[in-house]
């Protein structure tokens, strides 16, 4: 009985724990409501509605979202706090599915930005956002289910993602998606419709460097090879008997590509960038972003338990 009584306390301050983390990031959480005019099947301009999540990254009005809620929209309005605010877009990278936002309108509560290099698989998560378009936000309990995930679509690969099992539906797109210490760590995506049970969040590193390249060049840049990797571990190494259990399988080159022309196979084992050991999709595509100036990286790959080193120029798409 007494357990019982340990029990149910221990669960009600863990839910009035989680009620608090909610109520300090309701009001830097936003719906974006969209309004555009798409071509139908049969070539009529047709107006169109949509609808998102935002959250506040700074004070003096800056938001960001997903490329794919705006990517389409002629206005935006932005809900906050029973406030409507018209919203323009500043920049998008829709090769990371990532859009800036400004509102005119100072003193908004950013929230507190984490690091998703130290997220652990298990830990409980919280996703806000306004799912469906229902008035919100809307808040969704789960934990990190893994780490890393790349998913392909009709047009888009996104890489190093966070997979969750808290609920994620469209409507949700674009919200934070919170650690037990109030921290985003991540951004929600509901790309993949027929993902049930499973949603994704693009890693709020990945988002930082986003803000901090438009910071320095005034747009959003994307730097590549050509290359489309995976993480190895040592399940994957054993079953393809390679000679190392570290760094990033490459799984396609792309024709034409830097990496192509530069005689990087499929099967090869990048090793190191620029010096540094690559663990992760995204440590690789951090060390391309912070070579953009340099023009190359250089790598260090392995291919029939072999290893050498590699120059290879850096192609610069600007997106937005």
């Amino acid at each position: 009985m007494r357990e019982d009584f340990r029990a149910g306390k221990l669960l009600e301050q863990f839910s009035n724990e989680v009620s608090k983390l909610v109520e300090n990031a309701w009001d830097s959480v936003a719906s974006v409501i969209v309004a555009g005019i798409r071509m139908d099947a049969f070539l009529r301009l047709v107006p169109v509605r949509g609808v998102g999540s935002a959250f506040v990254i700074s004070d003096n009005g800056y938001l960001v979202t997903n490329n794919h809620v705006v990517s389409d929209a002629s206005s935006i309005e932005v809900l906050m706090g029973g406030r409507r605010l018209g919203g323009v877009v500043i920049t998008r990278s829709p090769s990371r599915d990532v859009a800036l936002l400004r509102v005119m309108e100072g003193g908004l509560k950013p929230l507190k930005l984490g690091d998703s290099d130290s997220i652990k698989v298990g830990e409980l998560v919280l996703a806000i956002g306004s799912p469906l378009g229902l008035p919100g936000p809307n808040v969704s309990l789960g934990v990190v289910s893994a780490v890393g995930r790349t998913i392909e679509g009709e047009g888009f690969i996104l890489e190093d993602l966070i997979q969750t099992d808290a609920a994620i539906n469209p409507g949700n797109s674009g919200g934070p998606l919170l650690n037990m210490r109030g921290e985003v760590i991540g951004m929600t995506t509901a790309m993949i419709p027929y993902a049930q049970g499973i949603g994704f969040a693009i890693p709020i590193n990945t988002i930082k460097r986003f803000i901090d390249m438009v910071s320095r060049y005034g747009r959003a840049l994307r730097p590549w090879i050509g290359v489309i990797t995976m993480p190895l571990g040592e399940h994957i190494a054993r079953y393809l008997s390679l000679g190392t259990s570290e760094g990033l399988l490459v799984v396609k080159v792309l024709r034409g590509s830097p990496a192509h022309l530069h005689g990087i196979r499929e099967g090869d084992i990048i090793i190191e960038a620029e010096g540094h050991l690559v663990h992760k999709v995204g440590d690789l595509r951090k060390i391309l972003e912070e070579s953009i100036d340099k023009g190359v990286v250089r790598l260090r790959i392995m291919r029939d338990y072999k290893d050498f080193s590699l120059e290879v120029p850096i192609a610069v798409e600007e997106e937005g």
